[in-house]
């Protein structure tokens, strides 16, 4: 241990008279100036940081760093025993710092230290930051609780190229890098400090069951993505957070695909709505069989939650995109034809400014959705209308006559597209009417077998936006002409079928019409 000196026992002093609000954990060797002249990377992110928080707090934040070992990191108990009196940890992650018991043991003493006093995490958000100056090889010598968590990182890496960190001393690209990570990570702790000076600690405020402090904005799942969009999601997820929205995940997936899966749940369980940012990069690949990347994978299950609980989803490939794998290429080109891989999303094809105003759009109609008062329950044995949304193409509006007559004389609203109106309109038209509808049929006669996929698939994504509000009954109504395809639907038997090719009849509308009946409140 060394000396402690009458200059360190006055910075002791003085810390100790006030609440440290952040301590800065880094490998001493880190801070070596560059050129000689200069300061070290630690000493500007030092400053850096004080300014930028400053600002966004509206007064002087009070930040400390051992400045005074030098050579070998050794461990001093006095340096450890400010802990308790500490409200931040930052730890500067680098080759050295990984390495170094000394940094370690900072971790694991603010950890105990913070379990000691209100926690380590406040609003379910966590008083340790991470900040990657350096890619490491492997972070498995540092403690689990920052092994997880998601880090900030302050390089840039291009394909093929070494590392550099963000640094104005490589020009001004880097110098602009620099800022805007900066800035965000001065928002989130600025954000954090706020919360641990409020009098009620938001750890008193009882949680919703999906584990996420309830707060004012939406829960949105900003999906992780390929190196090369890292910088578009780091200002989608600062934009969603200065306008008051949790983001999540709010710390690194797991590495092994059956624990991608099993965390992935419960997250898009939670989330108002998710948005995935698709590159050149395929991403990572967790562990497991199926090899897919935890892009691909995070797009499957939050397809499945749009399914079953109406998760709102955006996908946003950037204008000219070209992927940089053949994994990715086949990606892509499946999410612009297969419908299954869109459902209940919005495919976005252009610049950032694009993707931020549809994700205004779509928070706007969420918040608007969720404020809404729940309907009210129809008093018992009080009869509710039935709709039926007869989907045809405008050369079968007429062949739909005898259908629509026959529905209505039992005493169900029938519905048919519309044909005419701006594409907007036709769109929100047919959407309201399959998000309020009953019943669905595909009356197939005129239009052909690509007009019949694309209905198909637009029938799928119904449920992703009904929020939980089963269809009844939903069937396709073969009329002529003849053709190969109907001919083979009705070879193979496709499911809930009728086929009036022969003429209409009442009777072919028999499962329908008894669907409606035995829902309880029909004809």
């Amino acid at each position: 241990m060394l000396p402690f000196d009458g200059e360190r026992c006055a910075i002791f002093c003085r810390y100790r008279a006030k609440m440290v609000d952040l301590f800065i954990s880094y490998a001493h060797i880190d801070n070596q100036p560059l050129p000689p002249e200069e300061v070290g990377w630690i000493s500007t992110f030092h400053q850096s940081l004080e300014a930028f928080i400053s600002m966004r707090l509206g007064e002087s934040v009070n930040i400390w760093r051992d400045d005074k070992l030098r050579g070998n990191d050794v461990f001093d108990e006095e340096i450890v025993d400010q802990f308790k009196d500490t409200k931040i940890l930052v730890s500067i992650l680098s080759p050295r710092y990984v390495q170094s018991k000394w940094c370690s043991k900072e971790v694991e003493e603010f950890c105990r230290a913070a379990a000691d006093d209100s926690g380590l995490l406040v609003d379910n958000k966590s008083r340790l930051m991470k900040i990657i100056k350096t890619p490491v090889k492997s972070e498995d010598a540092l403690p689990e609780i920052i092994q997880r968590q998601l880090g900030y990182e302050f390089y840039q890496q291009e394909d093929g190229a070494a590392p550099l960190e963000l640094s104005p001393l490589y020009g001004p690209e880097f110098a602009q890098a620099y800022n805007r990570k900066m800035g965000a990570l001065a928002w989130d702790i600025s954000q954090l400090l706020e919360l641990l000076e409020e009098e009620e600690p938001t750890e008193a405020v009882a949680p919703e069951a999906n584990g996420h402090a309830q707060t004012g904005g939406l829960t949105v799942f900003v999906a992780e993505c390929g190196y090369d969009r890292d910088e578009d999601r780091e200002k989608i997820v600062t934009e969603l957070k200065t306008h008051g929205h949790t983001v999540i995940p709010d710390r690194m997936l797991p590495k092994k695909e059956t624990e991608v899966i099993e965390e992935l749940g419960p997250l898009l369980e939670s989330a108002d709505l998710s948005i995935h940012l698709v590159g050149s990069s395929y991403g990572s690949v967790p562990d497991g069989p199926s090899r897919k990347s935890i892009v691909v994978l995070q797009n499957e299950i939050s397809i499945l939650h749009s399914k079953t609980g109406g998760l709102e989803r955006l996908i946003w490939l950037p204008d000219g995109v070209e992927a940089s794998q053949p994994q990715q290429a086949e990606f892509i080109k499946a999410l612009h034809r297969d419908a299954d891989l869109q459902t209940n999303a919005d495919l976005i094809v252009g610049d950032l400014a694009h993707l931020k105003e549809a994700m205004h759009a779509l928070i706007g109609k969420v918040e608007k959705r969720k404020s809404k008062p729940e309907p009210a329950l129809a008093p018992a044995g009080e009869q509710q209308d039935k709709l039926v949304y007869l989907i045809c193409g405008p050369r079968d509006r007429r062949a739909t006559v005898p259908i629509r007559k026959a529905l209505k004389a039992r005493g169900f609203d029938v519905e048919i597209p519309l044909f005419e109106g701006d594409a907007a309109q036709l769109r929100a038209v047919n959407r309201d009417l399959m998000t309020t509808c009953d019943a669905v049929v595909l009356f197939y006669g005129e239009g052909d077998e690509a007009w019949k996929r694309i209905i198909d698939s637009d029938i799928r994504k119904m449920a992703g936006y009904r929020e939980g509000r089963p269809l009844l009954f939903s069937c396709t109504y073969l009329a002529g002409p003849d053709s190969d395809h109907k001919e083979e639907l009705v070879m193979f038997e496709e499911e809930d079928l009728l086929d009036g090719r022969a003429g209409f009849s009442e009777a072919l509308l028999k499962p329908l019409l008894d669907a409606l009946a035995n829902s309880g409140d029909g004809a």
